[in-house]
């Protein structure tokens, strides 16, 4: 197989696909990788790495894209890389195309194999290729919600931990999965008052366990959930239906009542946002936008920010499935049910129920759309 590996060009992204180790271990099991220059240097991986690994570079990424038969990327591809979809050509990355409909076109015009990072399923029914990447965000959001509320981005001037003698801030993390626990962590280190809102009762147990009670859960229905925000100096969305677009579930309303100089964090926005005001998605040039008085952040690669830590950790996951890839194709998703629920488009069809769904397409069972090939 020959695994090409694009340079990201979306908004400041910084993260590449595979690393020099990635590629050496690639070469050593006989397949050929191409690299386009530069594609590394955002993570701190040089060209001359990658050739010590035995990858070739490419000039630019038309030739990327040409030679290759299986394209590794990190993001979703952009309008200007559309043009090289095609029909012999597997895509392996994040595609997020419940939230994309222009992408899904083309994917599907093309009839290009797309495989979807964020809906391979793991063996104990999670998402192994998301998680990594929402353990980052979820860290990232308390971060930067705590930098937005200060006075000179235009926010409340609240410091989340607070100090001797004045209260700490108020943080609320809507859903309580990899991107919430991982934010309820960080914002309860830095000695926030954080409540958790979910409806998985077995999670809040959890949640409440690891934290020795210093998390707070707390039911999630519209009621509490509006008296909380209501009250909340920073707001977490971190809902998630894997694949499919994210239910509103902070209302426009709820931010209405919120005080001014708050501060959201949609982070499922790559999935439409949880957050009914968090109406575009902004980059990391200009990753806010208030409304209602309320400071929105809505940045789609948050872990872009972070290449370096976001590029091993989100490397170091997918390299099996790419191994895997490159061994056999898509005969790799045959022999593995859970491998066979990343397939999102095939030949013309979407495979994933939750994508079609969210964009009024025909559904095809993709163990159905294999076979026919």
């Amino acid at each position: 197989m020959i695994v090409g590996v694009p340079k990201e060009i979306k908004n400041n992204e910084n993260r590449v696909s595979i690393t020099p180790a990635g590629a050496y271990t690639l070469v050593n099991a006989g397949h050929q990788v191409i690299v386009e220059t530069k594609a590394g240097e955002g993570s701190g991986f040089m060209d001359e790495e990658y050739i010590s690994a035995g990858a070739e570079l490419a000039a630019n990424a038309a030739d990327v894209f040409a030679k290759a038969n299986m394209i590794v990327k990190v993001k979703e591809y952009v309008e200007s890389e559309y043009q090289y979809l095609r029909e012999d050509q597997l895509v392996f990355t994040y595609l997020h195309i419940a939230n994309d409909a222009s992408l899904a076109d083309a994917l599907l015009e093309s009839k290009t194999t797309g495989i979807a990072y964020e809906t391979i399923r793991g063996k104990n029914g999670g998402l192994p290729l998301l998680a990594p990447m929402s353990e980052v965000a979820g860290r990232m959001s308390v971060q930067v919600g705590a930098y937005m509320l200060q006075n000179y981005n235009g926010g409340s001037g609240v410091l989340l931990g607070g100090v001797p003698g004045v209260m700490p801030g108020k943080v609320v993390v809507v859903g309580g999965g990899v991107v919430g626990l991982n934010a309820a962590k960080v914002a309860t280190g830095m000695g926030a008052d954080v409540t958790v809102f979910d409806i998985n009762a077995e999670r809040m147990a959890y949640i409440d366990d690891i934290s020795g009670g210093r998390i707070h859960t707390q039911f999630n229905n519209p009621y509490n959930l509006k008296e909380a925000v209501k009250d909340a100096d920073l707001v977490i969305g971190a809902v998630l239906i894997p694949g499919a677009k994210a239910p509103k579930v902070v209302t426009e309303d709820m931010v209405k009542e919120m005080k001014k100089g708050s501060v959201i964090v949609d982070v499922a926005i790559d999935q439409g946002g949880c957050v009914e005001t968090s109406t575009k998605i902004t980059t990391h040039d200009n990753p806010c936008f208030e409304k209602h008085g309320v400071i929105h952040y809505s940045v789609a690669n948050m872990p872009g920010a972070v290449s370096r830590t976001s590029t091993i950790a989100l490397s170091s996951s997918t390299l099996p499935y790419v191994l895997k890839l490159a061994d056999k194709g898509v005969d790799a998703l045959r022999e593995d049910a859970d491998f066979m629920a990343g397939l999102n488009t095939y030949k013309g069809k979407v495979t994933f129920k939750g994508v079609a769904d969210a964009l009024g397409r025909e559904y095809t069972d993709p163990k159905a759309a294999l076979q026919e090939a």
